[in-house]
């Protein structure tokens, strides 16, 4: 009998302004790229206009990552819910911790918390810190309760109750008293059975505040891709010809081909068409969590929480898998976009950290460790009250965008690069869409001089330049330097539309020694996506002290009662195959606050003080341990995840053409020097170059300084030394 090819995997990543879809093709075993406009009101309709395109033959996979999530909490448009704790702790989500942002600013303005004390309820019932019951709720307390709760009417209910981690007998009465009202239900000892009742209650309550956006959001979308046909004839599109704005001229890009890498047009259907009658077909579901793996459709929907990271992380993923085509292991991946920068550091493999927070709010579900700072593209150059040159976190956005797209009027770092020549007007886009050089010109030096500047325009962009470096190099620092890892060990991968813009100058200044620019840097997120594997995390405080020896045999117990519902979780959502386990705690001596996490071996006690020494710089060998939380991350290696990383190594190799290269002037520290510039497709693999270089793609420019040199491996990643 033929062994049965796997099915079709796409991946794709939702952005503000485009949506990203990469998969790999069946035939030609190449990756394969298409961007199509996004439909924020519901950005399920631009997936379904870009799997009308791509018309996938027979079954296939759709892996998504999403910033739904994310957008909701950011612009506050979640559900209205209610939040039932244990009496006396209503306020536990107001009064939060005394850690404040600007401690010396008498106009701060605190987070307001995303339940409004009318919908805090409190339940008379405790449970102590070793799990016994001391109070079970009253059956008529509880009648009452489910009386109060549905006149308010929420449309979800986050349960937190004091010490549900070591006991959930509590929490499950409440639980089920709290059923009939038919609204989702977010219980802590199956979200979060973790100590310290703040974060566990806010991340509770943020699953709870995302639930019913996100189960409506999926079951539109899984109700929307049924329609979409098998091997149906792609649906008609329509190209504009203006080119007055930079989204018109993204409609009309031409196909190219970079390597094998198919790159297709922005292509959006005309809306008579969405109506149009589609012949069934079923693919599978799967969403992107934001600790680097994919989970199911009904996991995502009933835990959003764990997707608020979704698109951040696939890029991060795709940053890993890149670097290892090229045989780097030690990677700072280097995200800049349009209004942001995601920075984040892997050692060897991805780890996730658990004290993240997202619009101010905590959430302690395992989330990949991504440090973001308002620094892009678009970020605004301003003088503040005392005449200094500031860059950002505000940014022009994609509407009015850059003063060189056409409609913005106040200075971007876009508009910066553009006046040192590191980007060229005629070569951005593939060259469907020229920078207005003039009109940048001409609207920076007015607003100068209505900022009463004496700068030149050079020495004006150059400030802007260094000023945005800074708070990048500062994000770097955070992820690297201030948790102990020096930067000179890692390499710096940078993607996003601005990365290569601003990586070697961030190289230099932290002594990084390489810098890689992926083969496609415009859809990491995306390839990030397709190369996951099935992740689920498993967490339990336990809050074990030890004087000396590490029981080994009560944790392996521990970890085994993890690893029996990491199973049962998994033959549920019917995955084929046996998972990975990685066991790690969260380790403290006794006094402190806050913990390490260390993997489980039989030296953990030595790890644990060399680690803490690493960090801070000393250690207690006579003083108690404390062993406080038990982790598990069960992951199911794809066999399809790992094709299109190989797809990956062959998309890099490419033939590349010998000509004469352009050369355009371009600023350097000051002083203006013809710089050479290479189309990206046209570079020969294993070929060094010499800096000044400008490296131009359909998706990104990446600079290239004087005393630098550079090549294209085998990969298609672009190497500089």
């Amino acid at each position: 009998m033929p062994r049965r090819s796997p099915p079709l995997r796409i991946a794709i990543d939702t952005g503000g302004t485009f949506t990203d879809c990469i998969w790999r093709d069946p035939q030609t075993r190449r990756l394969r790229m298409l961007k199509v406009f996004s439909t924020p009101s519901d950005p399920s309709q631009a997936i379904v206009e870009a799997l009308d395109i791509i018309a996938p033959e027979g079954e296939f996979l759709l892996l998504h990552g999403t910033t739904v999530g994310t957008n909701t909490l950011l612009e506050r448009k979640g559900a209205r819910i209610a939040l039932v704790t244990t009496a006396g702790f209503e306020d536990a989500l107001e009064i939060g911790r005394q850690a404040r942002a600007k401690l010396y600013d008498f106009f701060f303005d605190r987070i307001e918390p995303l339940i409004p004390k009318d919908l805090r309820f409190g339940i008379d019932e405790r449970t102590a810190a070793d799990g016994e019951i001391l109070a079970a709720p009253d059956p008529q307390q509880l009648r009452a309760l489910a009386e109060r709760v549905a006149a308010a009417k929420p449309q979800a209910i986050a349960i937190s109750l004091l010490f549900s981690f070591a006991n959930q007998q509590n929490e499950r009465a409440v639980a089920e008293a709290l059923k009939p009202l038919a609204v989702p239900l977010s219980i802590s000892h199956e979200i979060l059975p973790e100590f310290r009742e703040y974060e566990r209650t806010s991340t509770v309550a943020i699953n709870a505040y995302l639930q019913p956006v996100m189960q409506r959001y999926l079951e539109n979308l899984e109700a929307s891709t049924i329609r979409v046909p098998a091997g149906a004839p792609p649906a008609r599109i329509w190209e504009t010809s203006q080119r007055v704005e930079l989204h018109a001229a993204a409609k009309r890009v031409r196909a190219t081909r970079v390597g094998n890498m198919e790159e297709r047009p922005f292509r959006a259907a005309k809306s008579g068409e969405r109506d149009r009658a589609l012949a069934p077909g079923s693919p599978r579901i799967f969403v992107m969590q934001s600790s680097g793996g994919i989970t199911s459709l009904a996991t995502a929907a009933r835990e959003p929480v764990r997707t608020v990271l979704s698109g951040p992380a696939g890029g991060v993923v795709g940053a890993a898998a890149a670097a290892r085509t090229s045989g780097f292991h030690n990677i700072i991946a280097f995200d800049m976009g349009g209004t942001s920068t995601d920075v984040s550091l892997v050692e060897g493999e991805i780890k996730t950290a658990t004290d993240a927070q997202i619009a101010g709010l905590p959430i302690s579900v395992p989330m990949l460790d991504i440090h973001t700072v308002g620094a892009g593209g678009g970020s605004l150059a301003r003088f503040d009250a005392a005449g200094v040159l500031r860059v950002g976190p505000e940014s022009a956005g994609a509407d009015p965008g850059p003063i060189c797209y056409g409609r913005g009027l106040q200075p971007t770092v876009t508009d910066a690069n553009l006046l040192l020549g590191c980007l060229q007007p005629t070569n951005f886009l593939g060259g469907n869409f020229t920078l207005d050089l003039d009109r940048t010109l001409r609207i920076t030096q007015e607003w100068l001089k209505k900022q009463n500047s004496d700068l030149t325009l050079e020495k004006f962009a150059a400030g802007v330049i260094r000023v945005v470096n800074a708070t990048m190099e500062k994000a770097i620092r955070v992820v690297s330097i201030e948790r102990g890892r020096d930067p000179r060990h890692f390499v710096l991968v940078a993607f996003g539309g601005a990365g290569g813009l601003h990586a070697c100058a961030l190289a230099d200044a932290l002594s990084i020694p390489h810098v890689i620019i992926p083969a496609f840097p415009g859809a990491l997120s995306a390839l990030g996506i397709l190369s996951s594997d099935v992740v689920k995390e498993y967490s339990r405080t336990i809050l074990w002290r030890v004087a000396r020896e590490i029981p080994q045999a009560r944790l392996n117990q521990e970890f085994s009662a993890l690893e029996k519902i990491a199973v049962k979780d998994f033959a549920n959502e019917a995955w084929q195959g046996s998972p990975r386990y990685a066991r790690t705690l969260d380790l403290r001596y006794r006094g402190q606050g806050y913990e390490l996490n260390l993997p489980l071996t039989k030296s953990l006690r030595r790890d644990f003080e060399q680690e803490h020494h690493r960090r801070y710089g000393y250690t207690h060998p006579t003083r108690e341990i404390e062993l406080v939380t038990l982790r598990l991350r069960a992951v199911l290696k794809s066999p399809t995840a790992r094709a299109a990383v190989d797809a990956l190594v062959r998309t890099g190799r490419v033939k590349g053409c010998s000509q004469s290269q352009p050369e355009a002037p371009v600023f350097f520290e000051g002083k203006k020097l013809k710089t050479k510039t290479y189309d990206r497709e046209e570079l020969q693999p294993g070929r060094k170059h010499p800096g000044p270089a400008i490296v131009t793609e359909y998706s990104a420019t990446t600079v290239i300084p004087p005393g630098k040199r550079f090549h294209l491996d085998r990969a298609g990643n672009l190497i500089v030394d």
